[in-house]
């Protein structure tokens, strides 16, 4: 119950924090596009004005240049531009240079009306005072003094539109801020399922139950790409889980059968009286056994110890025929003993990258596995060399009975002994680790491992070292 409520209160806190920064966002920019329409539609409204007023003024000037000395008609005029705006409350003033009012509409303010003239009239002025905005001009007039006009309006009216507006665009800014939350929440919903899903696949991994793997939708996303990578991992894992429980169970048949005999050896001799040379014969017995399984104790933790990434493979310069031929002279007296042919050959000096106790123990299990699988009268060939990027190369050639095509792909893996059933030439017994062991062993040094037979003509096994190149990596790099 712990983790449903872990799960359920993780992902209701994205969900609610994806809402709520969605809804933040969307309030932000709703007012921002508010601020932007008020704004620009009333850069908008007064720009239009402002164009309105100059091209106003300016047929006024032609007109008193025209009905000059006729002021009346100038008035009329004055009087007929004022009625036709009257809805956008227009007014106008007219008066002398000496600031003489000679006419003004009823509608012109009188802070306007009573300000002089200025020099700078001789231009087109906009002028913003209170809640009116006018445009005034000098005019020049042949004959008599200067006429100064002032065309303005209220923006009462402006201000009215532009509010107009907001209050049309309010009403969909409300709504928009009540639905983002609702259609927020639903985004946030799709968007996270698969980590929901995530979260649901992980609660139901166990290790008897490894089979569960993330639905990946297709779209390619980022989420679409972490499921594949969670997946490939839970195959990892899978796998991983898989090898332990085999390698357990295949340690477990194999501890058993020394066990056994041994037990059954024992409950024999002590179930009535023997003869000393039949207690011989029953000691003997069980000191092989022990001695198999002293061996397969020996390579489990050999193989263990090998495969641990953390402990770390101190590579430096190894002579490989050096260490080839060592190990070759302490296998040289069970050759002779079985009747193989032990042959060694190498060119001179190999300087490859790695551990040179380990190497040990792969030229020995190379060694171990071919005179076992030897018949008498057999020769067994240890051959050096280079590759052309000076890496070492070390075969193990036999002409024993060779290994079926089938089980060459297993070769490798834990408690794999090829065709069980055919005939140790040397009698013992292996636990079909060796090569298992020879593997972890050269991968770690960097290198690799190659197996090829023939049934019935014989087996070679291939390792290749790097040449040494003066550096010391951990394994877990190496991998």
């Amino acid at each position: 119950m712990r983790w449903r409520l872990t799960e359920t209160g993780a992902g209701a806190t994205l969900r609610a924090r994806l809402t709520l920064w969605n809804t933040a966002v969307v309030l932000m920019m709703t007012t921002a596009t508010l601020v932007a329409v008020w704004i620009g539609a009333r850069a908008a409204l007064y720009r239009e004005a402002d164009a309105t007023l100059r091209g106003t003024i300016r047929e006024v000037a032609m007109s008193i240049t025209d009905l000059n000395p006729d002021t009346d008609a100038v008035i009329a005029e004055l009087r007929r531009k004022e009625a036709s705006n009257s809805e956008r409350g227009w007014f106008t003033q007219l008066l002398t240079d000496d600031g003489t009012t000679l006419w003004k509409s009823s509608r012109c303010p009188p802070a306007i009306a009573a300000y002089p003239p200025q020099a700078s009239d001789r231009r087109e002025n906009i002028v913003q005072l209170g809640h009116y905005r006018y445009v005034r001009l000098a005019i020049d007039v042949p004959g008599r003094q200067t006429l100064h006009v002032r065309i303005g309006m209220s923006t009462e009216t402006l201000e009215a539109n532009v509010i107009a507006l907001l209050r049309l665009l309010t009403p969909l800014a409300i709504a928009l801020s009540l639905l983002t939350p609702l259609v927020g929440y639903m985004l946030a919903i799709q968007a996270t399922r698969p980590v929901a899903d995530i979260l649901r696949t992980a609660k139901r991994l166990k290790p008897t139950r490894l089979s569960d793997r993330l639905s990946v939708n297709g779209t390619g996303d980022e989420l679409d790409c972490l499921s594949i990578t969670i997946n490939s991992l839970l195959d990892k894992v899978a796998d991983h889980v898989e090898r332990q429980e085999r390698f357990v169970a295949d340690a477990a048949h194999e501890l058993r059968g020394p066990l056994t005999a041994m037990q059954s050896a024992v409950e024999v001799a002590v179930s009535h009286d023997r003869t000393a040379p039949e207690y011989r014969e029953t000691l003997l017995d069980v000191l092989e056994a022990s001695q198999h399984l002293s061996k397969l104790t020996n390579d489990l933790l050999l193989l263990a110890e090998s495969s641990d990434v953390s402990a770390p493979y101190v590579l430096e310069p190894i002579d490989l025929v050096d260490v080839a031929s060592q190990t070759v002279g302490m296998f040289a007296g069970v050759a002779e003993e079985r009747a193989i042919a032990l042959q060694f050959e190498a060119s001179g000096p190999l300087l490859v990258s790695g551990d040179s106790g380990r190497l040990r123990q792969v030229v020995g299990n190379l060694l171990d596995n071919s005179l076992r699988f030897t018949p008498k009268d057999g020769s067994v060939m240890v051959r050096l060399a280079s590759t052309a990027a000076g890496d070492g190369l070390l075969t193990v050639a036999d002409t024993g009975s060779g290994i079926p095509a089938t089980d060459l792909d297993r070769i490798f893996d834990r408690f794999s002994m090829a065709d069980p059933a055919r005939s140790h030439a040397g009698g013992r017994r292996s636990g079909g680790l060796g090569l298992a062991i020879c593997k972890s062993l050269v991968e770690g040094c960097g290198g690799w491992i190659r197996v090829e037979s023939r049934l019935g003509e014989g087996t070679a096994v291939t390792v290749c070292l790097p040449r040494h190149v003066g550096i010391s990596v951990p394994q877990a790099e190496l991998r």
